[in-house]
This record gives C-alpha cells, structure tokens and sequence, in this order.
C-alpha cells in the first residue's frame, strides 16, 4: 500500500478542515503532522521531512505559495511532493502555485474522497522514477538518478516535474510528443490538470536551462532538439 510509512504536513488556518484532512489520512494509513500557518509549516517541514506537503494558499504570517518557494530553494525538499488548498479558482492563482513547483491543487470546498485520492495518485507516481539513464548531448546532461541536469557543467535547479518533463523530452530527440502523452507519462491519469500546465512547465524549463532545445509544434505538442 502506498501509504505506509509515508509522512504528510497539513498547514491551513481553519482548524476544522486540518480535522478532517488529517482524520482522513490517518485512517488511510499515513503518518500525518499539521501547522497552522506558513512560518508553522516551515518549522514542521524542517523538523518531520515530510514526503508529502498540503498547503492552503490562504494563510497566516506567510502563504502557501511562499512557503512553497522556501522549500523548492532548498535542495533538501527538492523532491517533496506539494498539494495546494485554495478557494481561489481563477487561472492565474492555478499558473502561479505550479510555476512555484506545486505537484497538485484541490480547489475548497474540500472533498475528503477526492483529496485522499490525489495524495494517493501522486504517490504511485512518486515511485515511477526515470529508466535511469545518464542522457548527455553536447554541453547538457541529465542524470535521473540524481535528479540532476547540468549545462556547461553548471547544475540547474529544476522542480520534480520540470525534470520529468525534461528527461522525458530528451529520451527521445526529435520526437514529437503529444500534449495528452506528456500530461499521461508525467502527471499520470490520475490527476485532472489545466489544459495550460504543460505550457507553464515547459516555459520554466527553457528560462532555468536558458538552451534552445524545446520546440513547439503549434496544436501538437512538443519536441527536444538540441
């Protein structure tokens, strides 16, 4: 079962949804703390290494997003898995919490059903890791082992599924991938994603590798050539 031994944070402000959030995921099997607001998550996320962190973008003394962009600077939470809360069902709060590295959001009022089981869905994805192929090119390397990928010897910070969408583009050069195929291979059928997640990923691909090396094929998809 994918929740053993697996450790998740809650941090939101509303003590009756931490409650029913941890309740929930506790009878699902997970080991669950809970903050009340961002500098509480920062302080519990560094004292329990959670696998997993749930976050209300709508807190107290920080918020959710900042408290995301504190972690993804840290190479220790480089590979945590992030959920957003957020009441805010406009496009560009959604952009914004996956531009900062977020895996997922759930939209409140919070389903309990539907939550557990994208926390699930994220951790059968978690263990999906790459084949494990050092892929190098002419001055860029990607190592799925490492999670790492280096251009002119320098590494690069990427968020988890910046570089599954990196090594999955690089695996095969000059294929055109189709937009739902790479929603499939790297976010998974499991999870509902905006029809602009791809386009947010791929464009911080680009700035953060600064390489010329992601077409897009208008209406298709996307392609790597270097």
């Amino acid at each position: 079962m994918e929740s053993k031994g697996k450790k998740i944070l809650i941090a939101d402000d509303e003590p009756d949804i931490l409650e029913i959030i941890q309740y929930n995921l506790v009878k699902e099997g997970y080991e669950v703390t809970t903050a009340k607001d961002g500098d509480d998550a920062l302080a519990k996320a560094k004292m329990s290494k959670p696998d997993l962190i749930i976050l209300d973008i709508m807190m107290p003394k920080k918020s959710g997003i900042e408290v995301c962009e504190i972690l993804r600077a840290d190479p220790e939470f480089k590979e945590v898995l992030i959920i957003f809360l957020t009441a805010l069902n406009d496009e560009t709060s959604h952009i914004k919490g996956l531009e900062t590295g977020a895996d997922d959001y759930v939209n409140k009022p919070i389903s309990p059903k539907v939550l557990v089981s994208r926390v699930n869905a994220l951790f059968r994805r978690f263990v999906r890791e790459p084949e494990g192929r050092v892929l190098k090119m002419e001055n860029l390397v990607i190592d799925p082992d490492r999670y790492e990928v280096i251009v002119d010897g320098k590494n690069i910070t990427l968020a988890k599924k910046e570089f599954e969408l990196i090594y999955l583009l690089a695996s095969r050069p000059g294929r055109v991938f189709l937009r739902n195929e790479i929603l499939n291979q790297v976010w998974g059928n499991d999870v509902i994603v905006g029809d602009r997640t791809i386009d947010v990923h791929i464009r911080k691909v680009r700035q953060k590798l600064g390489l010329d090396c992601i077409t897009t094929i208008k209406g298709v998809g996307y392609k790597f050539d270097l």
